[in-house]
């Protein structure tokens, strides 16, 4: 099963550009926007288990708007 083709991504509620499902030297998920580098959190899990699920949150939170946001000069 390929995680990054089962898992839809909403446009980046920010600038509209496209989000990227990452994962986080195999700790954690989180996405990012391909444009103006707003993220999720890094959803963290420990293991091969909860891989899934981690990425299915860190989907979640993006889709809903839950985003970090570094503006210029933060």
């Amino acid at each position: 099963m390929n995680i990054h083709e089962e898992l839809i991504l909403q446009d980046c509620p920010y600038c509209g550009g496209a989000g990227l499902l990452e994962e986080e030297n195999g700790l954690g998920w989180y996405v990012m926007c391909m444009d103006c580098g707003s993220q999720t959190a890094s959803i963290h899990f420990k293991t091969p288990e909860e891989r899934l699920e981690a990425a299915q949150k860190a989907a979640y939170l993006w889709n809903i708007g839950k985003i970090l946001r570094s503006n210029a000069g933060d």
